[in-house]
């Protein structure tokens, strides 16, 4: 069983954001007309042999839902097998955010996620500390991106160190999930993880062949087996072409099994929701 940690399902306000410009340049993608079915997503998966997808809500400045909680709950409704979902909250509206959070976990949601470089605004601002606390008492993973920014926004959001170094040290309990692999501070990003236990990373964003090798060394160690998790960040990357060159990696069968599939299990608490 495989588990991708990061993915959209996208819809049409999603991929005609303005802030998504660079990354349709790199695909070279053209923008649908109309709001693609979920169908499309799951054949996506089923095509790299994905059995389950953790579905990213996304909100920005001004309350501007690009996916809301509302569509990831009935994506989830429909396909309860196939998906879960990581809630997205306003971070302006602090008090409001909290309660956002802890109703869609309480619906079943098994993480937060909050894009630091959409809100120009490190995991370190005041705004996020309710949410951390909140995510720690629902017993849920705060997941965020570590790394440049590939929209055309400013990368320092990003840096491992110090924002996820710091809010690992303030909220010891908090799990942080770090995706898009922290490059081009990738060192950075596997030394934090080392340091602070409840720190992971996922390779959403990169492909398996273009995976740093300091992050590959860290995955054969024993702490990294068990810090590392597999996503995509699809539809920006498909499933089969993030996995392809997967055996090259020279993974035992257990390291393998952690990173495509225990890891997210563990992390998630994802055997509690089904």
């Amino acid at each position: 069983m495989t588990i991708d940690v990061w993915m959209q399902h996208p819809t049409a306000r999603f991929l005609r954001s303005d802030m998504l410009a660079s990354l349709r340049r790199w695909t070279g993608e053209a923008i649908p007309d109309d709001d693609i079915p979920i169908s499309a997503t799951i054949a996506a998966m089923d095509a790299a042999d994905v059995d389950l997808g953790l579905l990213s809500a996304w909100r920005g400045p001004g309350g501007q839902d690009l996916i809301s909680n509302d569509e990831v709950a009935e994506w989830i409704r429909l396909h309860p097998n196939r998906f879960a979902g990581l809630a997205t909250v306003d971070l302006d509206r602090p008090m409001d955010a909290v309660r956002e959070l802890r109703r869609r976990v309480s619906a079943g949601f098994v993480g937060l996620r909050v894009v630091p470089w959409l809100w120009n605004a490190p995991p370190t601002d005041r705004r996020y500390y309710p949410l951390f606390a909140e995510c720690v008492e629902a017993a849920v993973p705060f997941c965020t991106q570590v790394g440049h920014t590939g929209p055309l926004r400013p990368s320092e959001t990003g840096r491992p160190i110090p924002y996820i170094d710091q809010i690992a040290l303030d909220f010891p309990e908090l799990v942080i999930v770090c995706g898009h692999v922290g490059y081009p501070w990738t060192e950075e990003m596997v030394a934090v993880a080392r340091k602070h236990e409840n720190v992971y990373i996922d390779t959403s964003a990169y492909t398996i062949r273009r995976l740093p090798e300091e992050l590959v060394r860290f995955m054969k160690t024993g702490t990294g087996q068990r810090k590392v998790l597999y996503g995509t960040n699809y539809p920006m990357i498909a499933h089969g072409h993030a996995l392809a060159g997967l055996d090259d990696l020279g993974l035992t069968d257990e390291a393998r099994r952690d990173f495509l599939h225990d890891n997210a299990t563990r992390v998630f608490r994802l055997e509690a929701t089904k």
